[in-house]
């Protein structure tokens, strides 16, 4: 059993994101919280989950005292949100969240979530990708989802377990959970595979 295996390690969830921690908790997984701060640019070149697996491959490589420990395991994530042909990030303000859900309204787009496993001799990268269908928001909406939710930390500038994504998504193909920041059935399985390996 995997959780029984887990156990002989010490886990590191390198995110402040608190959704990302509810998930992992819900997996039955004991870990520890840590964050090391990164400048999180990317090539110009990189598209859709190319971007998030870059990001979440420098957060884990930030963790350099993992090398000391062979029972140490850095989980790191990143979600970027994906419409256009264009990344959309964290909004800035106000008015750049309120034209990135103008943006995304009535629309469908990607949410695309890297996670990056590490320890002292192995790393592995794998992602999810979600399609997310809006809704028309209109104005109201979205002028009221941004002054009282502040979705300022969030890709897109909405959290999917939010007010908005209550009222404004219609559907999703795919993961929730990738949208929500953390795939959690794809954790699961390539958590088991990466502690076998592991193991032998």
């Amino acid at each position: 059993m995997l959780l029984e295996k887990l156990k002989n390690y010490e886990i590191i969830l390198a995110s402040k994101s608190p959704r990302r921690q509810f998930l992992l908790k819900e997996l039955g997984i004991d870990f520890e919280t840590a964050e090391i701060e990164i400048d999180e640019k990317y090539p110009d070149n990189l598209l859709r989950e190319q971007i998030a697996l870059y990001l979440c491959e420098l957060k884990a490589n930030a963790f350099k005292f993992v090398n000391n420990n062979e029972k140490t395991l850095v989980i790191t994530a990143d979600t970027i949100v994906w419409f256009n042909n264009q990344v959309l990030n964290k909004p800035k303000d106000f008015d750049e969240a309120v034209e990135m859900l103008q943006r995304l309204s009535g629309e469908k787009h990607q949410v695309y979530t890297a996670v990056c496993l590490k320890t002292k001799n192995k790393q592995k990268s794998f992602f999810a990708c979600s399609d997310v269908y809006f809704r028309n928001l209109t104005k109201e909406e979205i002028y009221w989802y941004v002054e009282n939710c502040k979705p300022y930390d969030k890709a897109g500038a909405y959290g999917a377990q939010e007010w908005l994504g209550y009222i404004g998504i219609e559907r999703i193909e795919g993961s929730y959970f990738n949208v929500v920041g953390l795939p959690t059935q794809k954790l699961f399985d390539e958590l088991m595979k990466f502690i076998e390996i592991e193991s032998v």
